[in-house]
């Protein structure tokens, strides 16, 4: 950190940076401007390299693309893979029965599970109890930390039995899986799901108590909602401001925009200045889908049914991580093991789009292939590049509530802020350097 003394004979200005935010996956950087007591401009500075996924995908044959699309991201791979495939198979005309279907809702809450204790106890938790980390946290809160591991182990090992692996999973493919497990393999992983739904709602109740700053936006939230479920792999994209809308229209009200200072794309949506997708989002859009027990747990806790404090989406997802606990023992115990692991998906040429709600918000996919399946174009939005106009709103409005702190106080406030979004650079660049110019 590097702070300029001031020089006598003109106006004071501060610049504070932070060469890379912690426990955010991916690498990036902050710079906001400050004149008269106001944030003049707030930039997500995002330096890591695009990854080229998109063209990549071009030439190869369709059946390719979910091994392919895996390999975006380690956290969320299954997400990548799901909009892929559903896009692909609605092209297609492929239609799955419900076994299957239900093994894509499964190893889908294998990653959710995953993913939100990751981001819960390991990369948010620490900001609220000021430890610099989970490692720092573990001296001072060793139960919680093991609890956490534990609930982490349970995620990977669903997406292992389903997906082949735990990083990057190989048994997903374009009609269905490769292969499918027998019923005995996941019926064994019954106690294991049990004791995540107590250890979970605790996390919930435990999670609801922090000390949270008094701040909220009115977001434009935009998500997936299903007829009858919390949405995973299938449902249309709604906000809180009427849009109703098909993953095949996605194009007609939503863009991407390149901005100089970073190497991902911002998602933009027509009429508004930013929107927000992730857990605050598919919460107070379908939070009257979660089961009774659920919706009670959050009552319990306080959580309203629109919540706008992003810091206080850890408690939404801790209790999404809950939720497909509960969903996950629901699934296994009404596994039927299917007649076929797959079913035959012939290509045809047109172009084909889906999105899947990835544990930081939909994730939308569009492909184009020609008759003999071979990709011609490929088009992936992640949830991280739609946030960082909301992510770059939020900041400048909390930092010019705290502009009367310290360079060391008003930077970790601004780390917290990113991290209420979980934000994956990684998968954007198809964080932090922070600095601040005070004038």
């Amino acid at each position: 950190m590097k702070r300029e003394v001031p020089k006598p004979g003109r106006a004071r200005t501060r610049t504070l940076r932070v060469d890379y935010l912690a426990r955010v996956e991916g690498e990036g950087g902050l710079k906001l401007r400050v004149r008269e007591g106001k944030v003049v401009d707030a930039r997500l500075e995002i330096f890591e390299p695009p990854r080229y996924f998109e063209a990549f995908l071009r030439g190869r044959d369709f059946r390719e693309v979910p091994d392919i699309a895996a390999r975006i991201c380690g956290i969320c791979p299954i997400a990548y893979q799901m909009s892929s495939v559903h896009a692909l198979e609605r092209l297609c005309g492929a239609t799955l029965p419900r076994p299957l279907r239900d093994l894509r809702r499964l190893i889908y809450c294998g990653e959710w599970i995953e993913s939100h204790a990751l981001h819960v106890f390991m990369l948010h938790l620490p900001d609220f109890l000021g430890y610099d980390g989970a490692l720092e946290m573990a001296r001072g809160h060793r139960a919680t930390v093991e609890t956490a591991l534990a609930l982490k182990k349970h995620g990977n090992a669903l997406m292992a039995v389903l997906g082949g692996r735990e990083i990057h999973p190989i048994n997903v493919k374009v009609g269905g899986f490769y292969c499918v497990p027998r019923r005995a393999d996941l019926r064994a992983f019954r106690d294991r799901l049990s004791w995540g739904i107590e250890a979970s709602a605790e996390a919930v109740r435990m999670v609801a108590k922090l000390d949270f700053p008094d701040f909220e936006r009115d977001y434009n939230f935009v998500a997936m909602r299903h007829p009858e479920e919390y949405p995973l792999n299938e449902g249309r994209l709604v906000s809180n401001r009427g849009l109703d809308l098909d993953a095949a229209e996605f194009e007609t009200v939503f863009a991407e925009e390149h901005v100089r200072h970073s190497n991902a794309l911002h998602g933009v949506l027509r009429g508004v200045p930013d929107y927000l997708v992730g857990p605050l989002a598919r919460w107070a859009l379908n939070h009257d889908r979660m089961p009774d027990a659920v919706r009670a747990l959050a009552a319990e806790v306080g959580l309203e049914p629109v919540c706008r404090n992003p810091f206080r989406s850890i408690v939404v997802r801790a209790l999404e991580l809950h939720w497909a606990y509960v969903e996950a023992l629901r699934l296994v115990e009404g596994y039927d093991e299917p007649d076929a692991p797959a079913v035959e998906v012939e290509p045809r040429a047109g172009v084909g789009a889906a999105c899947s709600e990835a544990p930081r918000g939909f994730c939308w996919h569009r492909y184009g292939i020609d008759a003999r399946g071979t990709v011609l174009d490929a088009i992936i939005v992640p949830p991280t590049a739609q946030n960082q106009r909301a992510v770059e709103a939020d900041l400048r409005a909390f930092a010019e509530r705290n502009l009367d702190l310290g360079d060391d106080a008003l930077r970790t406030k601004c780390e917290v802020a990113i991290r209420n979004h979980d934000p994956c650079i990684s998968c954007a660049t198809h964080f932090l350097r922070l600095e601040v110019e005070r004038e």
